[in-house]
């Protein structure tokens, strides 16, 4: 029973937590604006955490990197009897036996041990840039389900207005066919139309619902209460921007390129290290010895002969290696650039049609809806023209909304083509 209580408490401290955080009193639903968002994904996604521990892992390489071989104590006792040797034990033992005891140790020539450290250095850069690339792609999910979130939320709004609209419509609809003013037929068919208006607004609900469920697991599920929401603008904010400016801001902040070059660098370091393990390595060795009641000691040094084995197969490879990660530096320049390029293409795109929409669109779409519902509450126009106004309103209206969504969406992406939210 204890243990199925602490899931409730943690997770109403929680939540606690999160309204502290925001400024918002434990009563008031959790609103979350989108930096707040990306700020708590940076801190609480799993799979981001996860490729954090990458870097933790490199760094403990680089301890392992930097050892120094360990020394072999050696020791042996031999010709002991197995049977009484007759005479003194003693005398046997210290003038019949053998006892040797020595150290020997491995002295690594060629500096091994800085090339192994700095190649593991080589490789926790390259970790810390790949997982900073990790950090930019779950921005850019974040942002997107944010706007996902708001462009759900602006279409329930919609879908609210018109139904609470059209349902004064059907209201008059049936006083006019009570007074007469209009037929059975007709007013059924207003009736009917009622239908795709609530079918409208539960679905606007379920994909805010939906969205809302996808963001917080982006975010960390448990970092986020359920009863929370997203608070921001949505709205076509046009801003001007040069292709010039965004391609020398993205190389110079995008981390995949980055991780590129210093892949570069990392190669270079494996191939150092190659060539200083291909350097023969030197062992010495002490030993005392007592043979026969004579004590002795003994030097010794052993040096491999380089005859066959001198690491020339590994050394060609990470020489090869070096070219190959040259070419991937290379392919990641290339695919920044196209990113940046792609991108301001797109927000270019959505820009043009954000601009289509505010030329004029909207305003006649709007216009148009209430001269035809004003025109039919007079007996001035069909019933088919003022559904079909209506139709259309709830078309253009909708589409300005995914308008408005496709642009932020396109701005997000081009900042995560940029590698930062700053652009310039």
């Amino acid at each position: 029973m204890k243990a199925n209580r602490s899931v409730p408490r943690a997770a109403l401290a929680c939540a606690l937590l999160w309204h502290l955080a925001l400024g918002q009193t434990p009563s008031a639903p959790v609103a979350v604006t989108l930096d707040q968002a990306i700020q708590t994904a940076l801190q609480h996604n799993h799979n981001l955490l996860a490729a954090r521990t990458t870097v933790q892992q490199s760094e403990a390489q680089e301890v392992t990197a930097n050892l120094r071989p360990n020394p072999t104590l050696f020791t042996d006792w031999e010709y002991l009897p197995l049977v009484n040797p007759g005479g003194s034990l003693l005398d046997y033992l210290h003038n019949s036996t053998e006892g040797d005891i020595g150290l020997s140790y491995l002295f690594e020539r060629g500096k091994k041990r800085q090339h192994r450290l700095q190649a593991a250095k080589d490789a926790t850069a390259v970790a810390r840039s790949q997982v900073a690339d990790n950090e930019r792609g779950i921005t850019f999910q974040v942002a997107q389900l944010f706007i996902n979130v708001q462009l759900a939320q602006s279409t329930l709004d919609l879908a609210r207005q018109d139904l609470k609209s059209y349902q004064d419509t059907v209201d008059i609809s049936e006083t006019k066919f009570k007074s007469g003013g209009i037929s059975e037929n007709d007013f059924l068919k207003i009736k009917l139309q009622a239908l795709q208006f609530e079918q409208d607004v539960q679905q606007a609900q379920l994909a805010k619902t939906q969205a809302l469920s996808d963001l917080r697991h982006l975010l960390g599920y448990e970092s986020v209460p359920a009863d929370y929401d997203v608070a921001g603008v949505f709205d076509y904010q046009p801003l001007k921007l040069t292709p010039a400016d965004l391609e020398a801001k993205a190389l110079e902040n995008r981390p995949d390129l980055r991780a590129a070059v210093q892949g570069v660098t990392a190669a270079g370091s494996q191939h150092e290290l190659a060539k200083a393990n291909g350097k023969v390595d030197v062992t010495g060795s002490g030993n005392y010895s007592h043979v026969n009641g004579l004590s002795a000691v003994t030097f010794s040094v052993q040096i491999p002969l380089a005859i066959f084995d001198r690491n020339q197969g590994e050394i060609a490879r990470t020489h090869y290696a070096i070219n190959q990660a040259q070419h991937q530096q290379a392919s990641a320049r290339g695919q920044v650039m196209t990113d940046v390029r792609d991108a301001y293409e797109a927000l270019e795109s959505s820009d043009r049609v954000a601009q289509y929409f505010r030329s004029g669109y909207l305003e006649v779409s709007q216009k148009n809806r209430e001269i035809s519902e004003y025109a039919y509450r007079r007996g001035a126009a069909s019933l088919l023209d003022f559904l079909d106004a209506e139709r259309s309103y709830r078309a253009t209206q909708l589409a300005w909304r995914q308008t408005i969504a496709a642009y932020l969406t396109a701005l997000e992406q081009l900042r995560e083509a940029v590698g930062t939210r700053s652009l310039p």
